[in-house]
Formats: C-alpha cells, sequence, structure tokens
C-alpha cells in the first residue's frame, strides 16, 4: 500500500468518491490516506463520533489494504463505506466484523425553499432543545467539528426546529443535528432548516452530505424531497 499525500491525489485516486473526499476531512488533524490498486482507505479520527476508516474500491485490493491500515492505525478505527463492499470486508478481512447498515445522502443541488431559519450566534438552548427531541444525536455544542448551528425560531426567540454543520470538509458540507421540538412537529420547520443548511453548505462546498437512519423513512422522505440522492452504506468494527 502507498500513502496520499495530497487531496488532489485522494481524488484521483478515488474517483471523486465523495464518501471519501468527506472523510479526509482536507487531510488535516491527522488524517492519513492509502491506496492499493483501484482501493482507497481514509483512517481519520474522531470525525462524526468515532475514529473511522473510509474505504473503497474491489473487494480483493480494499480487504488487503483496510488489513493494512488497520494494522498500521489501531483497532479503534471503524471500517465503513458501501454496504456490499463492508460485507465482503467483514468476510475477508480477519477480525473484522459486520455491525450495521444503514444511509448516506448527498446532493448537489440547491434546495428550492421558503425558509424562516437562520445561523444562529452561538448555541444557547441547542442542548436544551437535543436533550428533548434527539438524544442520540452525534451533533453535540462544543463537540470537536461541529462549526455552526441554524434554528427556525419562535415568536418569542425560543428555537423550534435545529440543524448543524458539523464535519464538512472543504469539498462536502455536512448536515447534522438535526432536530425539532416535539411541540412544533408537522409544521414543514425540519424542511426550512434542513434546506437553508443545506443550501448554505452547497454554496460554501458545493456538495452536502448527511448519514441517516436506514428505517427512518419520514426523515429520508424529507431529504429526498430537498434533492438528496440515497446510497446504502455500513460500518464495521474490529
Amino acid at each position: 500500500m502507498r500513502e496520499i499525500q495530497t487531496t488532489a491525489d485522494l481524488i484521483r485516486a478515488s474517483g471523486g468518491d465523495p464518501l471519501i473526499v468527506w472523510a479526509a476531512q482536507g487531510l488535516g488533524h491527522g488524517v492519513r490516506a492509502w491506496y492499493d490498486g483501484d482501493a482507497v482507505a481514509v483512517a481519520s479520527p474522531d470525525l462524526s463520533k468515532r475514529d473511522r476508516l473510509a474505504v473503497s474500491g474491489s473487494a480483493e485490493p480494499a480487504a488487503r489494504l483496510a488489513a493494512g491500515v488497520l494494522a498500521e492505525v489501531g483497532p479503534s478505527f471503524r471500517p465503513f463505506g458501501s454496504e456490499e463492499l463492508l460485507r465482503e470486508l467483514a468476510d475477508r478481512v480477519p477480525g473484522m466484523q459486520f455491525a450495521a447498515a444503514f444511509g448516506w445522502m448527498e446532493t448537489v443541488q440547491t434546495p428550492d425553499v421558503t425558509t424562516m431559519a437562520a445561523w444562529l450566534d452561538g448555541d444557547a438552548g441547542i442542548e436544551e432543545l437535543l436533550a428533548e427531541a434527539s438524544p442520540s444525536s452525534y451533533a453535540w455544542p462544543g463537540r470537536g467539528g461541529v462549526r455552526r448551528w441554524a434554528a427556525v425560531s419562535g415568536d418569542g426567540g425560543e428555537l423550534l426546529s435545529i440543524a448543524a454543520d458539523a464535519w464538512s470538509a472543504p469539498e462536502v458540507g455536512f448536515l447534522a443535528g438535526v432536530a425539532t421540538r416535539p411541540v412544533a412537529r408537522g409544521k414543514g420547520l425540519s424542511r426550512q432548516v434542513c434546506g437553508f443548511v443545506t443550501a448554505e453548505l452547497i454554496k460554501r462546498h458545493g456538495r452536502a452530505a448527511l448519514m441517516v437512519d436506514g428505517d427512518n423513512a419520514a426523515a429520508i422522505g424529507l431529504y429526498r424531497k430537498l434533492g438528496y440522492t440515497y446510497h446504502r452504506v455500513a460500518a464495521a468494527f474490529v
């Protein structure tokens, strides 16, 4: 396996795979990347709550590369990539076990949404809303990589629906931390705040992406209406 030194080389080696490019985070903050044949692996520490090892390519070289990279960076890095590839890797890489399938969604299309959402000046009230509406959220104020929050607010200034710009890479903006207060649900507020953040991410990065549970039909439907396309991905562990 050979190490990749620049983002331009990574994009060439991966064919511009948005998931790989996102995981690389501009090759900053301790991120390392390698290739072997058509396989590419990116070890990205503390990315969306985990040490992650993004992998792409054909099964045989990807398995060889994943095994070599894990031997170097250690088992805290959790492999992820297309579901089909991760199932192959779980069969081929000693000690690797399939963990879970979920969705990666992405878009380059600016959504056509009328919105009252805006970026917040600070994060007051975010933790309270998340604790009530989405306690399992990966994005929280103060967590590494979580950059800023947007919200639709009520007439009294109370936060009703929120979303974050979190773990965005230079080439791929990332939407996370979506939550709506239970009493405000069913009014289209999530569509407003997600549409606003998506448009802002595309304007800044050229592409927006997110991860979603595969059984969350309501969220997937919302993101599809905003122009996102769904791809089956999965994670494994050693």
